[in-house]
């Protein structure tokens, strides 16, 4: 298992359209990713358990990567919301 934290950039948070690019991101892996948010844990690979999360603009959330391919299923997602998922 790995985690890291990382700040949410998107000025209106995630919306739909950086949810659904997030899950698509965290579908590419076999390992299970979730995020975890206020004592709220999601499932990163379902746009409605993001969406549920209600996390905007200058949150912090923590992904949590268990599986074969962990690491680069962490990193690539750590990427993707640093680079503003498609925003």
């Amino acid at each position: 298992m790995v985690s890291q934290r990382v700040m949410i950039k998107n000025p209106t948070g995630l919306h739909l359209r950086p949810a659904g690019i997030l899950c698509k991101e965290a579908m590419q892996f076999k390992s299970m990713i979730t995020f975890s948010f206020r004592n709220n844990t999601a499932n990163a690979k379902s746009v409605l358990s993001v969406l549920g999360a209600c996390v905007k603009c200058g949150d912090e959330i923590e992904f949590v990567c268990e599986g074969e391919d962990e690491a680069e299923a962490l990193a690539a997602l750590v990427g993707a919301v640093k680079s503003g998922l498609g925003e």
